[in-house]
């Protein structure tokens, strides 16, 4: 079932005439998600399954489904110099209706207070019409006083989540330019902490953790409770120095600190895949799709996860989907060739290679495949050869496989203590790949093992919760409860506040002097109605009252509705037959005189 309280955040559009607008457009989509994830009880969908409908947005109803919720927020961007117009609607996933639209136009300088407005609203409307939520007086801040510095943090970022070597290394080129504007910004201190990270830990240049440490240490003295802080520690620490104890500290302190943050989610998981704690891994991938569920790359680790215990149709299965989703996707294709080897299906896998062309594993896929086969006396020149020149800069440890598999047991066992000396990530699962079992009962492996995850060196296992449930305390006294009720009776009978059209939560709390919090937990936990059911019932009862006199015979029904405060024929019509199981000209009909 649907949350209620849910919300995908969709790419806004460029709709600029420099298209290299685009980073500024999915910077302020992003700022929005993480804004809105700060309201306890309010289901955000990840930023990558949200962005999975950058190109092609189809109905509402269908992305409705797909990612399980409730609204959408669709808008787009139009910058001129230094204007920018923002076009924002709230849209139901089940009916296509919208909520709420609006147009921001402010100067690029008010991107902050802009990007707060519009949560805070989008956060007040979900409250109005789906339940109680908690909302703070601010959702989203502003992480640095120089606009250009955070242009550049945006622009840096739209290019390390493009997660291939020229995206970080274009990456760093931005974050480095949007220091060098503001020293003191902590974001692209972690962003370039990252990248450093990654490149060090698969490219080979262990060099470069110091480097990442320094940024990470210059950016906590900044900030020390940003989750992208310590995710980018957990990244220094597990993929760069092996560290599965601190490692494992650092990402869950990024969950703590964003519980939709299911990068860090999944970052665990690896973690966790990679010292054995399989159980673990499974249930925070399974949390971190219930939060991103078109992410290819979270489907990929829940390949990964069964593919390394063993269960390769399992695994292949979420590579399959993970292709569905992405279909260039790196990761999944070398190992959707791992799955195919290892279940012999040497023709399905000389098909899938040739359906990757480009693919620079290919020769490796191939000979792999016929290795398994059982040639292995006539290929031992050839991949002896192939191991030679092959660079395992990329995913998969295509040299150590090659001779595992092609019976070159020492010379494998030396290069795998080489690249554990050296903590290459490629082989950071090195005692779970299924490729590695000729070596897998020799000492020397079983002593690397035993040196590499001594049980001193890992994380005691526990369980980690990552739903983040709302608080059910009490918000009024029971004096407070019944000082209300008296206001609200007197407002609703009285003053008619309700004919107002425009009424939202937070006016009607300011009418009676009470924090809109307050007045959102006291109707839906005192009256068991939202604010819209609240409202519209009283709306409901003067289109009833009016509409059996004579005084009102001059209007049709639909304006008689529009005088007793409802500014909508879509919500008039189905809150009236949801309340009174007809539809108004079925009840006026049989009710008038």
């Amino acid at each position: 079932m649907i949350n209620q309280k849910s919300i995908a955040v969709l790419p806004f559009e460029n709709l600029s005439s420099n298209k290299e607008n685009e980073y500024l457009a999915d910077g302020i989509t992003e700022e929005i998600i993480n804004a809105l994830s700060k309201v306890d009880g309010l289901k955000v969908t990840a930023r990558a399954s949200s962005f999975r409908y950058r190109d092609k947005k189809p109905d509402v109803r269908i992305i409705g489904n797909e990612l399980a919720v409730n609204t959408v927020l669709d808008g787009s961007l139009r910058r001129v110099g230094n204007r920018v117009r923002i076009s924002a609607q709230l849209i139901r996933t089940d009916n296509g209706f919208h909520i709420w639209s609006e147009n921001f136009d402010r100067e690029i300088d008010d991107i902050f207070l802009l990007q707060d407005e519009i949560s805070i609203l989008i956060a007040e409307k979900i409250r109005e019409n789906y339940g109680h939520l908690e909302i703070a007086k601010h959702l989203a801040g502003a992480p640095t006083e120089n606009i250009e510095a955070y242009e550049l943090y945006l622009k840096g970022r739209f290019n390390h989540l493009k997660w291939d070597w020229e995206g970080l290394q274009n990456g760093i080129k931005y974050y480095e330019e949007s220091i060098a504007k503001d020293p003191g910004f902590a974001l692209p201190l972690f962003g370039l902490a990252f990248c450093y990270s990654m490149i060090g830990s698969w490219g080979k240049r262990p060099e470069l953790f110091d480097l990442a440490q320094d940024y990470i240490t210059t950016g906590f003295a900044i900030d020390k409770e940003s989750d992208l802080g310590h995710f980018a520690k957990a990244t220094l620490e597990f993929w760069g120095r092996w560290n599965f104890i601190e490692g494992e500290k650092s990402y869950r302190k990024a969950i703590a600190l964003n519980h939709t943050n299911s990068e860090a989610m999944e970052g665990l998981a690896e973690l966790y895949i990679a010292i054995g704690y399989f159980d673990l891994a499974e249930e925070l991938t399974a949390q971190a799709l219930k939060t991103n569920p078109l992410s290819a790359n979270h489907l990929f680790t829940m390949g990964n996860i069964h593919y390394e215990q063993g269960e390769i149709e399992k695994g292949l299965s979420y590579f399959n989907s993970s292709l569905r989703i992405d279909p260039n996707f790196a990761h999944s294709i070398s190992y959707k060739s791992l799955c195919l080897i290892g279940l012999k299906s040497f023709d399905k896998l000389k098909l899938h290679v040739d359906a990757y062309p480009e693919q620079e594993d290919r020769q490796q896929c191939i000979l792999l495949g016929k290795l398994q086969e059982g040639g292995n006396g006539e290929l031992k020149e050839e991949t002896n050869r192939l191991a030679a020149i092959t660079e395992d800069v990329g995913l998969v440890g295509w040299r150590l496989y090659l001779l595992a598999q092609n019976g070159e047991k020492e010379e494998a066992l030396n290069l795998l203590e080489a690249v554990i000396g050296r903590k290459e990530g490629q082989y950071i699962n090195f005692t779970h790949l299924p490729l590695l079992e000729p070596i897998r009962s020799m000492q020397r492996f079983q002593q690397l093992a035993a040196a590499t995850f001594a049980q001193s060196k890992l994380p005691v296992k526990a369980g980690i919760t990552v739903d983040k449930s709302q608080s059910k305390k009490a918000l009024l006294e029971q004096s407070e409860i019944e000082a209300v009720d008296e206001q609200l009776k007197v407002l609703m009978s009285e003053d008619k506040i309700y004919l107002n059209p425009t009424l939202s939560l937070r006016e009607l709390a300011e009418a009676i002097e009470l924090n809109a919090n307050r007045l959102s937990w006291f109707l839906n936990d005192r009256l068991g109605k939202n604010f819209s059911e609240f409202i519209n019932e009283k709306r409901v009862s003067e289109f009833k009252e009016r509409a059996v006199t004579n005084d009102w015979s001059h209007l049709s029904i639909l304006g008689l509705a529009y005088e007793c405060g409802f500014n909508s024929k879509s919500v008039f019509n189905d809150y009236f037959k949801k309340s009174m199981g007809q539809t108004p000209s079925q009840w006026v009909k049989a009710n008038k005189n």
